[in-house]
C-alpha cells in the first residue's frame, strides 16, 4: 500500500468510526440521555472520539496487512436516563452499525448507478469508503462482547439473563481476540458478498 492510499484509507476509517460513535450518541440523546452531549461527543470533531491505539496504531498496522480497521472511544450513556427501558439499548447499539451500512449504500449505489459518469479517482475513493464501512457494520454486529451485536442480542433476550451477561462481558477481551484470530476468516466472505451486491463490482 503506497503512502497516499494509506493516508486516504485512514482518513476514511477515522471519519467512519466518528460517525459510528456520533450515531450512538444522537440516538441516546433522542431517547432522553444527555450523557453523550455533556461529554462533548455529539460532534464530528475527530479529536473528541479517537484514541491512540484503536484509531491510529491499529489502522496503520492493518493497512500494511492489506485491510484497514480500527475503532474510536465508545460513547458512554446512562440507561437510567433512557425513556425506553426495554428497547433503548437495542436502538442505541444498532445505530452505529446502521450508520456505517447507510454510508456504504450511498457510495456503493453512486458507483453502481453513476459510475460511468464519475471520475476514476472518485470511484476508487468511494470503493474504499464502501469497503471500510461494510467491515465496520458487519464486524460490530457480531453478537460477541464488547461489540454492538452483543448488546443487541442481550436486549432481545429475557431480562433474567443479566447475570449471564455480566459473566460473559467480564471476558470480552478473550472473545474479541478469538474473533480476530479464529472467526474472522468466516466473516470475510460475508463482507465480500455485501461489497459486490452494493457496488456491482
Amino acid at each position: 500500500m503506497d503512502t497516499l492510499t494509506l493516508i486516504v484509507t485512514i482518513i476514511i476509517l477515522v471519519m467512519s468510526v466518528v460517525i459510528h460513535e456520533l450515531s450512538h450518541g444522537y440516538v441516546a440523546e433522542m431517547l432522553g440521555d444527555p450523557t453523550p452531549r455533556l461529554q462533548g461527543r455529539l460532534t464530528l470533531n475527530p479529536l473528541k472520539h479517537l484514541e491512540w491505539f484503536g484509531s491510529v496504531i491499529v489502522p496503520i498496522i492493518t493497512s500494511f496487512a492489506g485491510f484497514t480497521f480500527g475503532w474510536a472511544k465508545p460513547v458512554q450513556w446512562n440507561p437510567y436516563n433512557v425513556k425506553n427501558k426495554r428497547w433503548g439499548e437495542l436502538l442505541i447499539s444498532i445505530a452505529g452499525p446502521s450508520s456505517n451500512l447507510l454510508i456504504a449504500l450511498i457510495f456503493g449505489f453512486l458507483v453502481r448507478f453513476l459510475g460511468a459518469s464519475l471520475p476514476a479517482s472518485f470511484i476508487q475513493i468511494s470503493l474504499y469508503i464502501v469497503s471500510i464501512n461494510i467491515v465496520l457494520a458487519v464486524f460490530n454486529m457480531i453478537p460477541l462482547p464488547p461489540l454492538d451485536g452483543s448488546k443487541v442480542l442481550f436486549a432481545i433476550l429475557p431480562q433474567n439473563m443479566i447475570r449471564v451477561r455480566e459473566t460473559i462481558e467480564q471476558y470480552s477481551i478473550f472473545f474479541f481476540l478469538f474473533l480476530i484470530f479464529f472467526l474472522w476468516r468466516f466473516v470475510e466472505p460475508v463482507i465480500m458478498v455485501l461489497f459486490r451486491l452494493i457496488t456491482g463490482v
